[in-house]
């Protein structure tokens, strides 16, 4: 935290603080964009990318490329209803069960109707999935469950058409098992979402609107008209339409959803601005210099696409698996039908080839991971935590090093009284009392700082008259009829008045640590100084030593000056410090730490760590944050204690030995049955019959189910860090 004394005060408006939320900040009405506006910027156009919801999630690589949530959620309700009579209707479940389904004319024909609906409408995302992963000859899980619906609807088909003597009713276990995989597809979808509206909310940070300064006056016009020689004007809390500079008026502007700086900065004549910053305190004329992909924003909406599509090429585990899987049932079932066919039954060939092929897709499988990252996510949702993209749960166990951004993540992003010094002629709280009154009628985040202090050592202050904020330099008011100033070095210089030696060694030492000096004057006479200071989350030191225990790493990266920020970490005992560090640099900061070999969890709360959270293995935004950041990363924290983290960790390698618990359990069981189905002890009288198989493969799938659910006994408390 820089030199607070360059603020500037004004008593009748709220500034927008040492950290602004971008939904905070929303400019007045007629000024700045209203929630939910589409932008017509030609620099928010660039690279959108499609919203994701429940109805319309689009994704655009891997096996689900081009289905919805939705689409998977419709298929399996309708295709569960119509599995229920053909599960009913089954001679070979009535005859497991011993029941006698009723019979009629028709009645028969039931299941191989709606068995080829079934087939059609609900494995239609598996047949073209797994037609897809064919032509890739990249086989996975669609592949496996495509060949394995396919293979029953054929021979059960067969069976029903009375050809060839066969006895392969499999209509039953076809619906099943497309209703399953619809199940746990529907599910994975859910809870894997990656949300891609980190663009439209860099959007949102434009106005839809500027008022351009014509010789006449002002006129309104959309952002999207606005040229480069412009001259725009900027009302008091409005954000800025483009870049450019100030050509009349100072104000101060909040810079730190851009630069990361947690206080508001000083503009005036000359004096280059961002668009998206916000001109808390007055109005300024601004000449614009760059419009639509030129400007700032838009090039960190750039940086977000990129890193975003630099992200996305994990492979899911239990591809892996089932790709193992295609192979071994393929190969399970030529060997199968070969020697069958050698021993002289081809019928009995048929049948042991198509019941290996059937049963080589298990429902667990379809399940195993689904059902881990639905219990998952819904356990940290109650810590919580929101996970929004499935790989950051994976991630989070590999991950070596967790990168703060320090403002409202590590420190609380606002600045709090720390010390006072007086040159003797008043005690400590009367010196706070008579600042807390001149700076009573202010909002600025220093004054409220001031104001707050005295009031919590349970101070009172007189009445102030005359309130003036002096831009650039503090602010000066009338109390008990003395002129009294609070403000810094700028102050001091314009007042003629000397810091004493007794106080310029206490303030020397508060500035070599980072924190904002303001004096407060009597005319020209310095009564004493305050130190302001953004104060360190208390939660924050059992985050960075609970990470530490566990192995992992910690490291700040922060816009702030380096002497705060080693402030900060030697506060903190943090392993590795990035200052001064401006957007494209935080990018890059998350790239050389990935360039050692390192795995990178990101954790900020503001646009310029957007660009950070898309790029590393796991970003994860604190909830109190802006909308971007937010919708960057693949984890948001509905809270801001960054102990959270550790429940992130915590649960991640808890979920993964349950994914492989599971996969375990799941694959193992086809290496076993499916040589049983295959006959391979038929020598001693043990064969696997269609009915056995499909029994077992169902005993499989609870057991999955039911491991998964022990999940739910892990504890997510971050007050209990250790």
């Amino acid at each position: 935290m820089q030199d607070h004394s360059q603020h500037h005060h004004d008593g009748g408006r709220q500034s927008a603080g040492a950290v602004t939320d971008a939904r905070a900040a929303a400019a007045p009405a007629g000024h700045g964009q209203a929630p939910g506006h589409a932008h017509t910027a030609a620099s928010m156009q660039h690279g959108a990318h499609p919203h994701h919801d429940d109805g319309h999630t689009v994704h655009t690589s891997g096996q689900h490329a081009g289905h919805s949530t939705a689409m998977f959620k419709n298929r399996f309700w309708l295709t569960l209803a119509l599995s229920v009579p053909v599960v009913y209707f089954s001679p070979m479940v009535g005859h497991l069960l011993g029941y006698m389904a009723p019979m009629f004319p028709g009645s028969a024909w039931i299941p191989p109707v709606l068995g080829t609906v079934i087939f059609l409408y609900g494995g239609q995302p598996f047949l073209k999935g797994g037609l897809q992963e064919l032509r890739n000859r990249r086989p996975g899980m669609m592949l496996l469950i495509a060949m394995a619906i396919t293979v029953a609807f054929a021979a059960s088909w067969v069976t029903s058409l009375g050809l060839g003597g066969f006895d392969l009713d499999f209509w039953w276990e076809l619906a099943l098992l497309v209703a399953i995989m619809l199940l746990g597809h529907w599910i994975e979808m859910r809870a894997l979402g990656s949300a891609q509206g980190a663009l439209d909310a860099l959007a949102a940070l434009l106005p839809d609107d500027a008022e351009r300064v014509t010789l006449s006056g002002t006129e309104t016009v959309p952002v999207s008209e606005l040229r480069p020689g412009d001259l725009v004007l900027v009302r008091p809390g409005a954000r800025m339409p483009a870049d450019g500079t100030v050509a009349e008026g100072r104000a101060e502007f909040d810079e730190s959803m851009i630069t990361g700086e947690s206080k508001t900065v000083p503009r005036g004549p000359g004096d280059a601005v961002v668009a998206g910053t916000v001109a808390t305190d007055s109005g300024v004329r601004v000449r614009v210099t760059a419009v639509g992909d030129d400007t700032a924003l838009a090039g960190i909406q750039r940086l977000v696409a990129e890193a975003q599509a630099s992200s996305s090429r994990a492979q899911a585990l239990a591809d892996r698996a089932a790709a193992f899987l295609f192979y071994f049932a393929a190969g399970a079932g030529i060997i199968t039908f070969i020697a069958w066919t050698l021993l002289g039954s081809v019928p009995e060939a048929v049948t042991r080839t198509v019941t290996v092929l059937v049963i080589a897709c298990p429902h667990a499988l379809g399940l195993a991971i689904p059902l881990v990252i639905a219990i998952s996510t819904e356990q940290a949702a109650r810590a919580g935590v929101l996970i929004k993209n499935r790989m950051a749960l994976e991630r989070m166990r590999t991950i070596d090093v967790v990168l703060f951004d320090k403002t409202g993540t590590l420190t609380k992003g606002e600045p709090e009284l720390r010390d006072i010094a007086t040159t003797g002629t008043l005690d400590a709280d009367s010196l706070l009392s008579l600042a807390a009154a001149v700076e009573s009628d202010s909002e600025h985040p220093a004054a409220r700082a001031i104001v707050r202090a005295a009031r919590n050592r349970g101070l009172t202050f007189p009445a102030a008259s005359g309130f003036a904020a002096l831009a650039g330099r503090g602010v000066q008011a009338t109390v008990d009829g003395r002129t009294l100033h609070v403000g810094g070095p700028a102050l001091l210089r314009e007042l003629g008045a000397v810091e004493p030696s007794g106080l310029a060694g206490a303030t020397h030492g508060w500035r070599e640590r980072g924190a904002s000096v303001l004096h407060v004057l009597d005319g020209g006479r310095v009564l004493g100084a305050v130190s302001l200071e953004d104060a360190v989350r208390p939660e924050s030191r059992q985050a960075v030593a609970a990470l530490q225990n566990r192995g992992v790493k910690v490291a700040m990266i922060t816009g702030d000056a380096r002497q705060v920020a080693q402030a900060v970490a030697a506060d903190l005992n943090i392993d590795e410090v990035f200052a001064e560090v401006l957007p494209a640099d935080k990018d890059k900061k998350v790239a050389e730490l990935q360039g050692r070999g390192l795995k990178v969890a990101m954790v900020g709360d503001g646009v310029n760590d957007s660009p950070a959270l898309a790029r590393a293995e796991v970003g994860i935004a604190i909830g109190a944050g802006t909308d971007v950041a937010m919708e960057s990363a693949g984890v948001v924290l509905a809270g801001n204690d960054p102990r959270a983290v550790l429940s992130m960790v915590d649960l991640s390698r808890a979920s993964y030995r349950k994914m492989w618990q599971n996969l375990v359990w799941a694959t193992g069981y086809n290496v076993l049955s499916v040589p049983l189905a295959a006959g391979v002890l038929a020598f001693a009288g043990v064969v696997l019959s269609p009915a056995a198989g499909a029994v077992l493969m169902s005993a499989s799938t609870i057991v999955v189910a039911l491991n998964a659910q022990l999940l739910r006994r892990l504890k997510l408390n971050p007050a209990e860090v250790r």
